[in-house]
């Protein structure tokens, strides 16, 4: 029996967007894998949007712990039954290829993190690479001190992966689930990186995060987030 894909996808008040998002993942997934939505307590109509499809892939849960998108997300991986792990955001559209690729690069390596072309609300690309509009260079050490990946580009493998990187650190706001993801899989030499566009990673006034684009956290705020990350890090060998 082929491998099972889990796609995990936090929600929050996304009905704009969503529907186009699930079409492009679900038409790369094969009967037995599943999309696990995480939903933050949505008020507007994004999990009747979400059911209308009528797919028994999609699986939705309520995330019934602290709120915010890195708890959100470790929400829907805490229900993820899949031997591969996708990362979604509830705005972007999937390029045709992307499951394909990533199931590729993971063959040998535990974690993949791809590039993505940016676009504004309508899909129009207003860059062609998040990797260089934001100068994104490889390899730890150049992450950990300017960290530019996003999550909404990782995929990993449950084996290796997922039992180092649940439950995620206490303090989401020290530790953002991307920047946990990142480190584990650069740190431990078990990640790739495709200087690949595999979404289209749209850019509207709702999104949640800021993807490298600026920075509201103080040095003092800076600083100790990597020390309390590489500290987490280290737990998990």
């Amino acid at each position: 029996m082929d491998k099972k894909i889990s796609v995990c996808l936090a929600s929050y008040n996304g009905e704009k967007y969503i529907r186009e998002q699930l079409a492009s993942i679900l038409k790369q997934l094969k009967e037995n894998d599943e999309i696990i939505v995480s939903d933050d307590g949505s008020t507007d109509c994004t999990l009747d949007v979400v059911r209308s499809f009528h797919d028994d892939r999609i699986k939705i849960y309520t995330n019934q712990g602290e709120h915010g998108y890195t708890k959100n997300f470790e929400n829907a991986l805490n229900h993820a039954e899949g031997d591969y792990i996708f990362i979604s955001d509830q705005d972007d559209v999937w390029r045709e290829n992307k499951v394909e690729r990533c199931l590729e690069a993971l063959k040998d390596h535990e974690l993949v993190i791809h590039d993505a072309a940016m676009t504004d609300e309508n899909l129009k690309v207003t860059a062609p690479s998040h990797f260089a509009k934001y100068h994104v260079e490889d390899g730890f050490w150049k992450t950990f001190l300017r960290t530019r990946y996003t999550g909404a580009c990782m995929a990993f493998t449950r084996n290796f992966m997922l039992k180092r990187v649940l439950p995620f650190p206490k303090s989401q706001k020290y530790c953002p689930y991307d920047y946990w993801l990142a480190y584990l899989g650069l740190y431990y030499k078990e990640a790739i990186v495709l200087h690949e566009s595999l979404i289209f990673y749209r850019r509207h006034e709702g999104t949640a995060l800021n993807a490298g684009e600026y920075s509201t956290r103080t040095m003092w705020e800076r600083i100790y987030t990597r020390v309390y990350c590489m500290k987490e890090v280290l737990k998990r060998k």
